[in-house]
């Protein structure tokens, strides 16, 4: 099954936080009620567990513009991931623990000016 989210990332995403594509939000756990914010457990390729939240808009329900918050930065940091660089995010297929998704980072490498994925 291919990534619920497949990102290269930014300035914005390096530097403060993740976007989401607003498509990609009914993959991840669901915001109920009035609730703006949902926290979840992500598995990185090393068997780290993350906890990050997704943020939406309070107000505006239509265009939700989500967002990773919380635990984004410290992931980034320990990566050591950097603008261009892409992460992917998948569903586990087994929920046999209580974390259901999981994290790639995929670093670009730079050949005499051309990008490359592993």
């Amino acid at each position: 099954m291919g990534p619920i989210v497949l990102k290269k990332l930014g300035k914005t995403d390096i530097e403060k936080r993740m976007t989401l594509p607003s498509k990609s939000l009914k993959c991840f756990p669901p915001l109920t009620g009035d609730k703006h914010t949902v926290d979840f457990l992500v598995r990185d390729e090393c068997g780290r567990v993350w906890k990050f939240r997704i943020y939406t808009r309070k107000k505006n329900t239509k265009y939700p513009k989500p967002v990773l918050t919380k635990g984004w930065r410290e992931f980034v940091c320990s990566k050591r991931l950097g603008v261009g660089d892409r992460v992917a995010f998948y569903m586990e297929k087994e929920e046999a623990e209580s974390v259901k998704y999981r994290v790639k980072v995929e670093k670009a490498v730079k050949i005499f000016g051309a990008v490359f994925w592993p």
